[in-house]
């Protein structure tokens, strides 16, 4: 336990620096500019797929477009075709008018922080995409691959970017902003995709085999052990060690 402790923090001091996070494209990178609750969450929540795609297309987004009345959001989107993976141009254009009336009744950290407070970072996640469909009545693939599908009591699936973009505005380091401050980091849920979880199996900090929230939920409890008031500072470090493949080379 010990030896993992002291890799897992050389791990976290040697990539968790801006430097670091310039060597590969980020969504991080992009949101970071930008300091911004309402932009970091379009970034999180299109981070899927090949993290350049991802860096080149939020590149292209222009988000103050998000303060245009719903016709000047139309007319943007009817002239500016974009499309990313699952999303056409269609649902970006939704994609905003949803989030412009999200923003107009709420801002994000209050929201995310007040649902926490009653019950958890879980039921944060799960009021505000209830939220989000009651919002807006447009429905596709993308536009709800995008928010996520609501869930009853837990999800089955990682909600990754949910729980990347809590990490990136409840944490302060040199990577994470930091925005929301009466969210505890020792409550955060490791944002969970296919590197980590691959990393995580190969240091024996995870049983699971399967990606879903379970895992979720394992690796978390597991992290507790070495920072219970911070486990969630070391998903960007095993992150990197999976997405450049370093995590092969590594003896256990």
């Amino acid at each position: 336990m010990l030896a993992l402790k002291k890799r897992l923090e050389y791990f976290v001091r040697e990539k968790n620096t801006l430097e670091a996070l310039a060597l590969a494209p980020d969504p991080l990178q992009i949101a970071r500019i930008h300091q911004d609750e309402l932009i970091s969450l379009i970034c999180a929540l299109f981070a899927y797929g090949n993290a350049k795609n991802i860096v080149n297309f939020l590149q292209k987004l222009d988000f103050s477009v998000l303060k245009l009345d719903e016709k000047a959001i139309k007319d943007y989107f009817s002239q500016v075709k974009l499309k990313y993976r699952f999303e056409n141009s269609k649902d970006i254009e939704q994609i905003f008018i949803t989030l412009r009336r999200f923003v107009q009744k709420y801002t994000l950290k209050d929201f995310f922080t007040k649902n926490y407070q009653e019950k958890g970072v879980i039921y944060a996640f799960k009021a505000f995409i209830d939220e989000i469909y009651r919002l807006n009545s447009y429905r596709s693939y993308g536009y709800e691959f995008f928010f996520s599908k609501p869930f009853l009591n837990q999800p089955k699936s990682p909600l990754k970017r949910y729980n990347m973009y809590l990490r990136w505005m409840v944490r302060k380091d040199a990577l994470d902003m930091g925005l929301f401050d009466k969210i505890k980091a020792k409550d955060l849920l490791i944002p969970l995709d296919t590197h980590t979880h691959k990393v995580a199996l190969k240091l024996k900090l995870l049983q699971r085999k399967n990606y879903d929230f379970k895992a979720v939920l394992e690796l978390t409890q597991n992290l507790c052990q070495f920072d219970p008031n911070d486990p969630i500072k070391y998903d960007f470090a095993l992150y990197r060690l999976g997405q450049s493949r370093e995590y092969m080379s590594l003896n256990v």
